[in-house]
C-alpha cells in the first residue's frame, strides 16, 4: 500500500508539474520519492541504488556533453543558416527547417536542435517579414518527428535502448521509415494549415546571416560525433560508447568545462534516477501482475493498443515516465522487441500532440515568446491532426510493413 501510494503521488505531481502549496517541480516529485521508497521499507537503500539502470544516466551524460561542444563550436548553426541562405521560397524556408531540425534531432537529441534552431528562425521570418508561427512549429514538430528514428534522438528513446537491450542499427531501421513519413506529414500539414504563408513569393534570405564559429572546437567536436555515431551502428554498447566520446571532448584547452557543465540537464538525470526507484518499489507489489492481466485484457500486445494507450498516457505524465509504467509489462509480451519499439515511436510521436506534450516544444515557446506569442491553439490546430496521422501511420507500419 505504501509503494502504491508513493506512486501514485509522484506520478500525479509528474501529471501536473508541480505539488499544490509547494515548491516542488517535476524533479524534486521523484527525488521525493525514491526516498520515500526507501523510508518505508519498500526498498532497502542497497536495492534503491540497484534499480537506478546507470547505463541510461551514463548514456544520457556522454551525450549532453557531446552536444554541448557541437553546440557551442557553432555547427548547427552553421548548418542550418547554410541551408535556409539557400531557401528562395517560404516553401523551400519550411522544408529545409523540417529537414535539419529532423535529422539532426535523430543523433543530437531534439530538445538541443530547438535551442539552436529558435532564434535563427525568429531572425530570418522577422527580417523577411514572414509570419514566423508555421516556422516556429516546424522547429518544434519536426524535432519531435525525427527523434524517433534512433536510440540517441531523446531521453525516452535512450531510456528504451537500454531497458530493452535492442541494437542500435536494429532500432534506427525499425523507427526511421517513420520518422522520415512523420517528417513529410509535417510539411504538409503546417504548409496546409497555413496556405496563405505559402505563396509561391520568393525571397533571398540574403548573405547577412553570419554564424560566429570556433573552427578548432567545431572540427574535434564533429570527429567525434561522427566516430560516435559509427561505433554506435557497428554495435559497440551505446553507453560506453557516448561516455567516452564525452571524456575525449572535456581533454580540451579551448573551452572552459564550466560551460559544458551549464549545458548537462542534471535536472534530467536526477528525475531519471528518482523515477526508476519509485518504478521498482512498485515492481515488488501485486501491481506487476495486475498490470498485465490488464495488459492481456486490451490486447496491448497488438501496436494499434500499445500506440493508443502509451501516447494517452505520455500525454498525461510525459513521455519519460510513461515509458517506465510500461517497463513490467514489455517483457511479458510475445514479442518483447516489437513493444519497445512501439512504445519508443507512440511515447514519442505523442509529443507533437499539444504545446506540454514535449520539452522540445516549450523551449521554442519560452524562446520566441519575446519576439512571438504561440498559443495553446496556435500548436494544438497542427499538432493533433499531425500526431494522429502520424502514430497511425507508424503503428501500420509496425504491424505489416516491417
Amino acid at each position: 500500500m505504501a509503494a502504491l501510494l508513493i506512486f501514485i503521488a509522484t506520478y500525479v505531481v509528474l501529471a501536473i508539474g508541480r505539488f499544490p502549496g509547494l515548491r516542488v517541480d517535476r524533479t524534486g516529485a521523484t527525488i521525493i520519492g525514491a526516498s520515500f521508497m526507501v523510508a518505508a521499507g519498500v526498498l532497502s537503500f542497497d536495492e534503491a541504488l540497484h534499480a537506478v539502470d546507470w547505463a541510461t544516466i551514463v548514456l544520457l551524460l556522454g551525450m549532453m556533453i557531446v552536444v554541448a561542444n557541437l553546440r557551442l563550436s557553432g555547427f548547427f548553426r552553421l548548418v542550418a543558416a547554410a541551408v535556409v541562405r539557400h531557401a528562395h521560397g517560404p516553401r523551400m524556408l519550411l522544408a529545409g527547417i523540417v529537414a535539419v531540425a529532423g535529422v539532426f534531432s535523430a543523433f543530437f537529441v531534439n530538445d538541443t536542435m530547438c535551442l539552436v534552431l529558435t532564434p535563427l528562425v525568429l531572425e530570418v521570418t522577422l527580417s523577411l517579414r514572414r509570419n514566423p508561427v508555421p516556422y516556429l512549429l516546424a522547429v518544434a514538430m519536426a524535432s519531435n518527428a525525427g527523434s524517433t528514428a534512433t536510440i540517441t534522438g531523446n531521453p525516452q528513446n535512450m531510456m528504451i535502448g537500454s531497458l530493452s537491450g535492442i541494437q542500435y542499427r536494429t532500432f534506427a531501421m525499425a523507427l526511421t521509415p517513420i520518422a522520415l513519413g512523420s517528417l513529410v506529414l509535417t510539411y504538409f500539414v503546417i504548409r496546409l494549415l497555413y496556405r496563405r504563408e505559402f505563396t509561391r513569393e520568393r525571397f533571398d534570405v540574403g548573405q547577412e546571416l553570419r554564424v560566429r564559429v570556433n573552427s578548432g572546437l567545431m572540427w574535434k567536436s564533429i570527429l567525434v560525433a561522427v566516430a560516435m555515431v559509427g561505433c554506435f551502428f557497428a554495435g559497440y554498447p551505446v553507453a560506453q560508447v557516448a561516455i567516452v566520446a564525452g571524456a575525449v571532448m572535456l581533454v580540451t584547452r579551448r573551452v572552459k568545462p564550466e560551460k559544458i557543465y551549464h549545458d548537462i540537464d542534471w535536472s534530467l538525470l536526477a528525475m531519471f534516477a528518482g523515477l526508476f526507484v519509485v518504478v521498482s518499489g512498485v515492481e515488488k507489489t501485486s501491481i506487476e501482475e495486475d498490470l498485465f492481466r490488464i495488459a492481456q485484457g486490451f490486447g496491448l500486445h497488438r501496436p494499434a493498443v500499445l500506440t493508443t494507450f502509451s501516447a494517452m498516457l505520455s500525454n498525461v505524465v510525459s513521455n519519460v515516465p510513461a515509458v517506465l509504467v510500461f517497463r513490467p509489462v514489455m517483457a511479458k509480451l510475445p514479442n518483447p522487441e516489437l513493444g519497445w519499439l512501439t512504445l519508443a515511436m507512440s511515447s514519442t510521436l505523442a509529443g507533437n500532440f499539444t504545446i506540454l506534450g514535449s520539452v522540445a516544444n516549450l523551449i521554442v515557446v519560452q524562446r520566441a515568446r519575446a519576439e512571438v506569442r504561440i498559443t495553446f491553439w496556435d500548436y494544438f490546430r497542427a499538432g493533433a491532426p499531425l500526431t494522429v496521422a502520424s502514430l497511425a501511420f507508424g503503428a501500420l507500419w509496425l504491424t505489416y510493413l516491417r
